[in-house]
């Protein structure tokens, strides 16, 4: 398809934040009295993937970096004690293009990169929308060690003619999917499907329903992070999930994956 030629570019990983980024290197100054060089080895990482469209081949625009930015900065904070390193992804272009699926391999080349830069280190996918989906198809990557998929745009297969999303990938990482019951853009119903399906093979994998929110989750917000953070630590550094987390992964289909999302979740929880 004409539309999938891309103009010669490059996906890229925005800065680090944590571990080695100036959020960590500011930490460790503090703690350090100012003596300190930079922050510790970075011992994960969490590689954000930000939302896009279903077509585009132009670069995409700044603010789908900028809007996962606040939580690519939660977890770096969170994380930043067990040497938790953070990027954010910069696509080549926008769109996802059919079978081309550009995100994936954008996901797959900062797997990559990770590997280089960082070593043999763990790796949470941490996607948005289209995001989410091109984090569920690189799980695969023998870095990955978890997922999670916020409001995954993840299309019906029996509109779209194509097949349906795989699963097999997931197998042996820890998966998270949370969705807004009201989400108008991206069905949350297919996401119930897909993680339907993913249950059946992968044991490790919930999902939880935020009920009454949108697609931006923008009620729930900080409850919406603090799932994010406690599931990224709990599966990156194996420190215990909340409860919820907990009776999620280990109930089984429906209730492991229509969990819903307690308001105040996060309140009394110490990260």
């Amino acid at each position: 398809m004409a539309q999938q030629a891309l103009p010669v570019r490059e996906a890229r990983l925005g800065k680090p934040l944590g571990a080695n980024g100036k959020e960590g290197a500011r930490e460790a100054l503090r703690r350090k009295g100012g003596g300190g060089r930079g922050a510790g080895p970075v011992s994960g990482v969490a590689l954000l993937l930000p939302g896009g469209g279903p077509t585009g081949v132009r670069r995409p625009s700044p603010v789908t970096a900028l809007a996962v930015r606040p939580l690519a900065l939660r977890l770096a904070r969170a994380g930043r004690p067990e040497g938790l390193a953070t990027h954010v992804v910069h696509y080549r272009c926008r769109g996802w293009n059919g079978s081309a699926a550009h995100p994936v391999r954008d996901a797959i080349w900062a797997l990559e990169e990770v590997v280089r830069r960082y070593g043999d280190v763990p790796v949470c996918l941490v996607g948005t929308g289209m995001g989410a989906r091109a984090a569920l198809h690189a799980a695969g990557h023998p870095a990955v060690h978890s997922v999670l998929a916020i409001a995954p745009w993840l299309p019906d297969h029996r509109t779209t003619g194509e097949q349906p999303d795989p699963v097999k990938q997931l197998v042996g990482r820890q998966v998270l999917l949370v969705h807004g019951t009201n989400d108008e853009r991206h069905d949350p119903d297919l996401s119930y499907r897909y993680a339907e399906r993913a249950k059946k093979i992968n044991r490790d994998t919930c999902r939880f329903e935020v009920h009454s929110d949108g697609h931006s989750l923008h009620q729930h917000r900080a409850e919406v992070l603090a799932l994010a953070t406690d599931f990224l630590l709990g599966s990156l550094f194996a420190r215990d999930y909340a409860r919820p987390v907990r009776d999620a992964l280990a109930a089984p289909p429906p209730l492991g994956l229509r969990m819903p999302l307690a308001t105040g979740f996060g309140a009394s929880l110490r990260h």
